[in-house]
């Protein structure tokens, strides 16, 4: 009874952490979601399918990787160049280690803007730039809002399955 108390309460709790950790940078919010959703499989309150918990594991995956990556795809969708790529990774980079948790919103933006300067594009190129590197950074946390709330989801969805 106690253990089972722990699993449910530890799920809730880390459920509910990784859906801040789809806005909070300093979070990885998937993967915090998908531990919560795994609590939950190993209780006996609800009912998660090994499958769904292995799609879940790849999406956290992909999701996970997928959060650095496409602020510099966008980056590279805002017609930058090789420079403008390299900025946006280095201010990520730069972002996340020097000014946590909130460097990584500013840092690919900044990065990505300030390569481009350099490297001789005017202000208006060197704007787009940053301003796809920021469109991949919303993505990003787009699809780790979603994919939290869908664990979430099946979390609720297996408790009410065992409770009816």
């Amino acid at each position: 009874m106690v253990i089972e108390f722990l699993l449910i309460s530890g799920g809730i709790l880390l459920l509910l952490i990784g859906l801040l950790g789809a806005f909070i940078p300093v979070l990885p919010g998937p993967p915090f979601s998908f531990a919560g959703l795994l609590l939950f499989y190993f209780s006996k309150s609800a009912a998660i399918l090994p499958q769904t918990l292995l799609v879940f594991g790849i999406l956290t995956i992909l999701i996970t990787l997928l959060d650095y990556l496409l602020p510099i795809w966008g980056t590279k969708a805002g017609k930058g160049s090789k420079h403008g790529v390299l900025g946006a990774a280095l201010g990520l980079i730069i972002g996340i280690f020097f000014f946590p948790p909130w460097g990584i919103i500013p840092g690919p933006v900044l990065g990505a803007w300030l390569a481009e300067r350099v490297n001789g594009k005017k202000n208006k190129e060197a704007l787009q730039s940053a301003l796809g590197s920021f469109v991949g950074l919303v993505l990003g946390t787009v699809f780790k809002f979603v994919v939290s709330i869908a664990m979430i989801w099946y979390a609720v969805a297996g408790v009410i399955s065992v409770s009816f």
